[in-house]
């Protein structure tokens, strides 16, 4: 477990290092936008989703110097759904990886503009990547741009599933899209920039949609057993809320019981590709470990 905590740890200073440089601290102009921007990149995220394209990447015969744009405008489009989450209008969060969210830090307004300029540009990356072909960056571009509306979606269904009793089925679809659809993409690009086979692709997806699901299940399992501190965010707000969540609806037992079954099925979706998978097994073990 020891290792695959320093995986994501080594793929985030190659990100950094590219998001850094994708939008440098001394910038021309709109100074303060840029700061914002920057607060919430370089908050100290573990750069999940990242990781997961360098791994499947990997997996799939991706060459190095293909992987870190698209990993940061992964990043990028994720930051945006924080700092756009974090918002009065929205989960009203005062903050967000052990410090202060955006709009406490800079104002409302700065902090969706912020958020906005973090969604163009996610897109602009992968449009200007010269490592990668044309046809490589439009199927790119188009699993992003259908994930991320796919995420938006999941929003508007937690938001209006809020203080309401609904089932588990309709609980792991606004998750599947919420907080799944981009997990989903991360190890589909991977596979798309490693010119995996049209199987593999199908069989990378599923595997993405279930650790989508283990990774919102120990989310909510976290928001009920750990503190603000550990967490660096605060606990216990989903319950605050009355959002729908797996332990609300399942208890904790059940939630990772759901957990168990999650990771039986991106295990098995792993068995299906004919290649060194373990290290997105390990991603499996991990995160049945957080929420544990």
């Amino acid at each position: 477990m020891a290792e695959m905590r320093a995986f994501p740890g080594d793929v985030a200073d190659v990100v950094d290092q590219e998001l850094d440089r994708l939008l440098p601290a001394k910038h021309d102009g709109a100074e303060t936008l840029v700061e914002a921007m920057r607060w919430s990149l370089f908050a100290g995220g573990k750069r999940f989703r990242p990781a997961l394209i360098f791994a499947s990447g990997r997996i799939f015969g991706g060459l190095e110097k293909e992987l870190p744009a698209t990993a940061a405008a992964v990043e990028m489009i994720h930051t945006y759904s924080l700092i756009h989450d974090d918002l009065p209008s929205m989960d009203n969060d005062d903050l967000r990886r052990g410090r202060e969210t955006c709009h406490k830090k800079f104002g409302e307004s700065t902090a969706i503009l912020a958020g906005d300029a973090l969604q163009a540009m996610s897109f602009q990356v992968i449009a200007d990547d010269a490592n990668l072909s044309e046809q490589t960056r439009l199927r790119l571009l188009s699993g992003l741009g259908y994930a991320a509306s796919r995420m938006v979606a999941g929003q508007q269904l937690d938001l209006e599933a809020e203080g309401k009793e609904i089932s588990i089925d309709e609980v792991r679809h606004i998750h599947e899209n919420k907080t799944g659809a981009l997990i989903e993409f991360s190890v589909f690009a991977g596979a798309v920039i490693g010119s995996a086979r049209a199987a593999e692709i199908d069989a990378i997806k599923t595997y993405g949609r279930e650790i989508g699901l283990l990774f919102q299940i120990t989310d909510d399992l976290l928001d009920v057993t750990e503190t603000s501190e550990s967490l660096g965010k605060t606990a216990g707000k989903d319950a605050a809320k009355n959002k729908a969540t797996y332990p609300h609806l399942l208890g904790v037992a059940g939630a990772k019981k759901l957990a168990d079954e999650a990771a039986a099925r991106a295990s098995a979706a792993l068995q299906q590709i004919d290649r060194q998978t373990e290290i997105l097994k390990k991603f499996v073990y991990y995160l049945l470990d957080r929420g544990s």
